[in-house]
């Protein structure tokens, strides 16, 4: 059930194979239906979820409009992390773009396993560090790259990204309007003619 979770685990921590089977007790499998929410803003968020399939979209609501933060993958970790450290009401929401397979763990059950197996910990930690790092690279492109740019890095890194995502999220994600995304993607393709 969990074998995508667990090849994931293997590839940052050595885990012996009693170790790896803890999984299975202490995460449990959510299906989310495409437009359905993981996460709504209003709620704690008591989970932190690995996307096993489908596609998830962060976004908050500012001034009755939404803005996209981020829009996560297969492998991808997800959670409101203030709302989820310190127990307040979250202002995230974590919406299905695609019919999604994500595996959760409670933050009960997370201390429980980090205190039956230390490694856990540490997996922790180094996955914490991965969503801030996404979390860092995303602020320094919105902060100091051109529109164009942030697209052509957004295709290079998430190739499919325009097959499973409407274009009008993907041009919230990039703080642009959807017709300005269409005339970058007509520029980009008339230079690559050219």
């Amino acid at each position: 059930m969990f074998e995508k979770l667990k090849i994931y685990c293997k590839s940052i921590i050595t885990l012996t194979d009693e170790e790896l089977n803890l999984i299975d007790n202490y995460f449990e499998v959510k299906i989310v239906k495409k437009k359905d929410f993981l996460l709504q803003e209003g709620k704690v968020c008591d989970f932190i979820g690995f996307v096993e399939k489908g596609t998830i979209r962060h976004f908050h609501i500012k001034d009755g409009v939404e803005k996209t933060c981020d829009i996560s993958f297969e492998n991808a970790w997800v959670t409101d992390f203030q709302s989820f450290t310190y127990g307040t009401v979250c202002i995230m929401n974590l919406q299905a773009m695609e019919d999604a397979t994500v595996f959760s763990i409670s933050k009960k059950r997370k201390l429980e396993l980090y205190k039956l197996c230390s490694k856990y910990e540490t997996f922790g930690r180094i996955m914490a560090e991965q969503v801030a790092v996404r979390a860092t690279e995303i602020a320094m492109s919105l902060s100091s790259e051109k529109p164009e740019e942030r697209f052509q890095n957004l295709l290079q890194k998430q190739p499919d990204l325009f097959q499973r995502v409407p274009q009008k999220y993907i041009a919230n994600f990039l703080g642009v309007s959807p017709e300005s995304l269409s005339r970058i993607q007509k520029r980009i393709h008339s230079k690559q003619k050219s």
